[in-house]
């Protein structure tokens, strides 16, 4: 099948290009390297079966697919917040853009939500049915405001039969082709301990996340296309807990070394807790469930980031 993956050039979008192009498929990637890394394209670009259009979403294009996977917009607060407008401006006109290229060439949509979709939450774990207790004026009301917009023009164009778009909400993943300056707690901790710096906890360091390994998530996106009907959105994460001082002890764990902590001020709006509920996910994703631990996923991505150092020092 043809794909075309926008935001290819990020996270996310760079190891489902290279699952999809495992799995035999062709792929186009399209990017404009806003917070997108021009390595992983290049990366890319000498396998078979993969091309590469530079192009910003928020202006319509046209190009043929089977299947449209939308991945394109800046997901850490840092990329995200340093243009507000432009980020919104990615998840809505994006995504419509998105739609109406599948609607176009009647192809199926990957649509990528987040479970920043849900705020602050007040119901733990967050299930699909929760929805949300979201500041539509605070400072990530950017991205977290604009993922929603992004999901009622998916949810719609279902509704109305004219692409058939399914949502998937992802909570917080780690692992390689990760940049080293998107200034979330696992890239911050492990490059801190790659130069001996002390790790920076936010508040007390008892807020909770669930970190899910790339692998597990892009498992995850493949089950989702493959079901037979859209099922609405399917939360995708891993639902073991950490406080951010756990997750700091983890990384000193993998290091092999027992780097001082320094602590900041928490940032405002920054979620108490998260964990996803995967029951749907496991129940129709025929059992779908991540594989990878922190300790083992921590290592890998760790890995990644010392070979990327050794080879800009080489």
């Amino acid at each position: 099948m043809r794909y075309l993956v926008t935001g290819s050039a990020g996270f996310l979008g760079a190891n489902l290009v290279m699952r999809l192009l495992a799995d035999g498929h062709e792929v186009v990637g399209l990017d404009n390297y806003h917070s997108g890394l021009r390595a992983n394209t290049a990366m890319l670009l000498g396998r078979p079966g993969f091309t590469f259009v530079e192009h910003d979403v928020v202006e319509p294009f046209d190009i043929p697919c089977d299947v449209l996977c939308n991945l394109a917009c800046p997901a850490s607060p840092p990329h995200y917040q340093q243009d507000p407008v432009y980020t919104l401006r990615i998840s809505v006109l994006g995504t419509l853009h998105a739609l109406e290229n599948a609607e176009r060439h009647k192809a199926r949509m990957l649509h990528a939500s987040t479970s920043e979709i849900y705020g602050d939450p007040l119901v733990h774990p967050q299930p699909e049915s929760y929805l949300g207790n979201v500041n539509s004026i605070g400072p990530r009301a950017c991205y977290d405001e604009g993922k929603r917009a992004a999901e009622t023009l998916c949810a719609d164009f279902t509704r109305l039969g004219r692409v058939d778009a399914r949502l998937v909400r992802i909570f917080n993943t780690y692992g390689p082709h990760m940049r080293g300056d998107d200034g979330r707690v696992v890239t911050n901790f492990l490059l801190q301990a790659l130069s001996g710096k002390a790790l920076t906890v936010y508040g007390a360091g008892q807020q909770t996340r669930s970190f899910c390994y790339v692998d597990d998530l892009i498992e995850g996106f493949v089950r989702v296309l493959a079901l037979r009907e859209n099922q609405g959105p399917i939360n995708l994460g891993n639902p073991n807990e950490f406080t951010m001082l756990q997750l700091a002890e983890a990384v000193q764990r993998v290091v092999g070394s027992s780097l001082p902590l320094r602590f900041e001020a928490l940032p405002t709006d920054d979620p108490k807790q998260r964990r996803p509920d995967i029951a749907k996910a496991r129940r129709l994703l025929n059992g779908w469930e991540p594989e990878v631990q922190l300790a083992e996923g921590l290592a890998r991505t760790l890995a990644y980031f010392r070979n990327q150092a050794q080879g800009r020092s080489a």
